[in-house]
């Protein structure tokens, strides 16, 4: 797989299709395959771009870099560098927070902003959860894979594609994750605070969230302060959305890729 040098981090990416460039960004302490049924449904038809930030996945460990102005710039850089100039951007969760950013800082490279189960505009209310935080660090200082396996198990509600063989490769990432990434990513989610800003972003944006994810309400707050989007919520799915429905993920991409966002203002001001 192909590497470049962005902003000083080796990091990871890959292409696949031909067609509008359609960059796929994924969360916190995820990879590529998060988007990858995504990106293997979508690539008839688009140009993927597939990366991994830095700390993460098949990139290269930093010294520093790990907040979301840092990912974002690398974004661009990736972009810079494939000789891309306009391109639709697709974050999850955290990648959410950086297409945020991206929205409100780069809005002349976006073609359009997809959203899925991001991070709250205000940020993770509070500060890191110091108590959460430890035993996490600590179980992978361990090798403690039953640690995360349990809570996984937990939590699972759509065992057709939460199987323990996914489980073991989101493990498989947790542990990975360099430790500036996990504390630093941490942190820049806590401290992202854009959502009086959000007005501001008229990049055409397409909300996906999971009526199961924890964060629904955050994202229903955002959508309702974006100037031109539309929404999407999947009632069976979680923050996982991509890996919990593919195939309504994809469709409601390509949809929106087609046709742009539809809402009832947009109607509404016709009959004005």
């Amino acid at each position: 797989m192909p590497h470049t040098v962005i902003n000083g981090a080796k990091l990871w990416y890959d292409i696949m299709g031909e067609g509008e460039p359609l960059l796929l960004h994924h969360g916190y302490t995820a990879s590529r395959v998060n988007w990858m049924p995504i990106a293997e449904r979508l690539a008839g038809k688009y140009q993927i771009i597939l990366m991994e930030c830095r700390g993460t996945g098949e990139s290269e460990d930093t010294e520093s870099g790990y907040s979301l102005e840092q990912y974002a710039k690398d974004v661009i850089a990736m972009m810079d560098f494939l000789g891309i100039d306009k391109f639709t951007y697709a974050g999850h969760s955290m990648g959410g927070g950086i297409g945020y950013v991206l929205g409100l800082n780069y809005a002349a490279r976006l073609t359009r902003l997809i959203l899925m189960a991001p991070i709250p505009a205000a940020g993770i209310p509070g500060e890191p959860n110091q108590d959460m935080m430890k035993p996490r660090m600590q179980a992978r200082l361990d090798g403690n894979r039953d640690f995360f396996k349990t809570e996984m198990i937990a939590s699972r509600f759509r065992e057709d594609v939460e199987t323990d063989a996914w489980f073991e490769s989101r493990i498989d990432h947790l542990m990975r994750v360099s430790e500036g990434h996990v504390l630093g990513g941490m942190q820049t989610m806590h401290d992202l605070n854009v959502e009086d800003q959000l007005a501001e972003l008229k990049t055409p944006t397409l909300m996906l969230a999971g009526a199961v994810d924890s964060l629904l309400a955050a994202n229903l707050n955002d959508y309702s302060k974006l100037p031109d989007a539309t929404l999407h919520v999947f009632s069976r799915a979680g923050h996982d959305v991509a890996v919990h429905e593919p195939d309504g993920v994809s469709d409601a991409i390509d949809q929106f890729m087609q046709h742009g966002p539809m809402s009832a203002a947009k109607i509404m001001s016709r009959l004005q």
